[in-house]
This record gives C-alpha cells, structure tokens and sequence, in this order.
C-alpha cells in the first residue's frame, strides 16, 4: 500500500468534496486500498504527486478513474421494484393525463451508472402505453458524471445472471441474444435512452422541467447540507405536481426538504392548479 499522508487525504477529499459532492472525508482506508494498486502500475512511489495531478484539475481522465475507483457502480433491473409499481399506478396516469395534448412526458435518471435503471424505465413505459407507444415521446434523460461508465450503458450486454431480476416474457420483448450467454437490449428500448454526462453539483438548465426524477442510490455520497442543496436543484427542476424517487436506504432532511412527502423513499412538488398544497412552497 501506498503512503497517504493526512494533509495529502486532506487536499484530495476536501477537493472532491468541494467539485463531486462526494463526502470521503472518513473514508481514507478505502482510498488507499482502492487506489494503491493501480497508482504502484502508474510508477506512484506515494500519494503526494497523484494528489497534485488531482487537485490541479488539469487531468480529467485520471479524475474520473478515481471517481469510478472511490465509488460504488452497484445495480440491477427492476431494483426497488416498489417505485416502479407506484410510478405504474399513480405516476404516469397522472402525467399522462397532463400530457394528453403535447404526448410528450419529461423522465430523469439522474445518476444512472451503467444504464439498468433507464433501461427499465423504459420497459415500464413501453407496457404503460402498450400500442400507444408510438403516439408518445417517453424519451428519457439519462445522466452520471462518469463518461466510462455511460460508454458501458451506451453499448449494454448482460448475462443471464444480470437478468435474473427481468420476467422471462419481458427477456424476449426486451432483449436481443448476442450470443449463447449475452444479451443486449432491445433497439425500441436503448433509442428511448438519451445518455449525457452531468454533475449533480453543476446548475440544473435542460430545456424542461421533469415530470419524474429518479435519484437513486447516489445521495449516500454526499453529506447533508450536500443533500439539501440537490435537493432544492431537483425542485426547481420539476415540474408542479412531479415526483422526486430516491433510493430506500436514503432521506431527506425534513426541515430543508421542499418537496411533499408522499411514502418512504417517494416526494412530490406541491401543485396550486391541483389543489395539492400540502408541501412546502418555496
């Protein structure tokens, strides 16, 4: 293992703190021990020169290596089938209905990793709408701050172990065989995915409001004032009347939230034309 010293563990998460939003400041064991290995192939005799390059911000590459090294790319489809129940049975009849004249329906995946979740939004969508499909613009946002790993999304082949989670009837509408043991998805389904590299702690300016954000999983990176100001980012970014999803292990600090609480892990954005005045309205 290499030698880190503190006031060089200081420097790099205070740096990745203040520009990711990413909280490792008691997390110097697991820096070490994921980025020893990789920085001795590099020639890194210690730390201290690996830091400079970090801090300087002039390699971005190497940033998002660490990036992708420091963090958890955990996931699997239909992850938390328990969202995609509840944005079946209450969200899309909703917004839907709402969209009933422009059929066009404004979905983020914020934070998507290596693209299940999208891509199982949009399986959702697809049996939402059934032969509706078509008339309807469900196409959906899907960020990370990690191009590497968008590539991965970009380009999907999964195993029968990382399908387990998907219904066999689901495997032959969705997914297209590769070979004996790898599958891709679907043309329909990747070409309603539009992925695009984002920081969650950069100003939120896409073109429209969204009806659906899921940020799930993500937000056990950052600490909470980190948490409460994402927060009231992705407010402003939704739609009166949208829902905020995040992941079940996750919260959101009661006094700063904005959104309306509706149900463990569920939020949404108190609407004035609806009479839905039960959040706080900022």
């Amino acid at each position: 293992m290499l030698n880190l010293t503190d006031a060089d563990f200081h420097r790099l998460y205070t740096y990745i703190q203040k520009n990711y939003g990413i909280d490792l400041s008691k997390k110097k064991k697991l820096i070490v021990s994921r980025l020893s290995n990789e920085l001795s192939k590099k020639g890194y005799r210690d730390f201290a020169p690996y830091v400079d390059t970090i801090v300087s911000g002039k390699d971005p590459i190497s940033t998002t290596a660490m990036l992708n090294k420091l963090t958890t790319n955990y996931t699997y489809f239909l992850r938390e089938e328990s969202h995609f129940d509840f944005m079946m049975s209450t969200v899309l009849p909703a917004i839907t209905r709402k969209h009933e004249k422009d059929k066009t329906l404004a979905i983020w995946s914020a934070g998507c990793s290596s693209g299940e979740e999208p891509y199982t939004i949009s399986m959702y969508l697809m049996e939402y709408f059934g032969s509706r499909a078509s008339q309807w613009d469900t196409r959906i946002l899907a960020t990370d701050i990690s191009q590497q790993i968008l590539n991965t999304a970009m380009n999907p082949a999964y195993t029968d172990a990382e399908l387990a989670q998907v219904p066999p009837a689901w495997r032959k509408k969705y997914f297209v065989k590769q070979s004996s043991t790898i599958y891709t998805v679907a043309p329909k389904i990747r070409e309603n995915v539009i992925f695009q590299t984002f920081n969650l702690m950069d100003p939120i300016r896409f073109r429209k409001q969204f009806d659906l954000i899921f940020c799930r999983n993500v937000m056990i990176y950052f600490d909470q004032p980190t948490k409460s100001a994402l927060a009231q980012r992705f407010y402003d970014a939704t739609v009166p009347g949208g829902y905020l999803f995040i992941g079940h292990s996750e919260g959101l600090n009661k006094e700063s939230n904005p959104y309306q609480y509706i149900k463990p892990s569920i939020y949404q954005k108190a609407d004035l034309h609806s009479g839905n005045l039960k959040g706080r309205l900022k």
